[in-house]
């Protein structure tokens, strides 16, 4: 069964496919984060240490497919969740914190955005809250391209580490890959939630945290 399993993923890898399919996976995981995106463009660097396929092709094609979704995700909130804003009361809890967000992303937006590329589900309520907020799409844009390069570059990296170190299995370099990949994912959770206890314990009066906010926004 395993041998059947390395035999089909070979074939598919060493296909034209696989980049239509890198790309439609990175595409619809910028709107929709059940994807798993990250798995597919990590499989792919480990194979790309064996030559097929092509590592800066994999890594161009999850960075424009990542690149896109952002953009959808980010047109889907400037949209319906733009009405939504727009209907707040003033006065209201829900004005005040969608004015916090808008300022909070005002100020440090590009940042915010290219973190959350890292974060699961993270990328997609940031993206979804900077269009409702009507963050300025050309530095939208400016941002999403950072991050969606840093993501293609680090996935495929990850993965190409990963069967380099087991050229003569791939499953060992996919699971060596994926783990690398969890393990990053893990440092940035703990270092943000070492960031906001600290922020909490030092204010009297905290202000909501921008996860939060991205969080509900992008929910609505």
């Amino acid at each position: 069964m395993t041998d059947a399993i390395l035999h089909l993923t070979e074939e598919l890898m060493s296909s034209w496919w696989i980049y239509l399919a890198l790309f439609g996976f990175a595409a619809l995981d910028g709107f929709f984060p059940a994807i798993p995106s990250e798995t597919l463009v990590v499989t792919a660097g480990v194979f790309a240490a064996t030559g097929e396929p092509n590592l800066y092709g994999v890594i161009a094609v999850a960075a424009v497919g990542a690149f896109l979704g952002d953009h959808v995700s980010y047109f889907l909130g400037r949209g319906a969740g733009g009405r939504l804003i727009e209907r707040t009361k003033p006065g209201t809890k829900r004005h005040a914190m969608t004015q916090w967000a808008r300022t909070a992303l005002a100020e440090r937006g590009g940042l915010v955005l290219v973190v959350a590329r890292y974060v699961p589900g993270g990328r997609t309520a940031v993206t979804l809250t900077m269009g409702a907020v009507r963050y300025p799409a050309r530095k939208f844009t400016f941002f999403a391209g950072l991050a969606a390069i840093s993501w293609g570059i680090y996935c495929s990296l990850v993965g190409y580490i990963g069967g380099k170190a087991f050229e003569d299995n791939p499953l060992k370099g996919v699971l060596l890959g994926i783990g690398l990949a969890l393990a990053v994912t893990l440092l940035v959770e703990v270092v943000r939630h070492l960031r906001r206890k600290r922020h909490t314990s030092e204010s009297e009066t905290p202000e909501p945290e921008v996860e939060v906010e991205l969080t509900t926004v992008g929910e609505r």
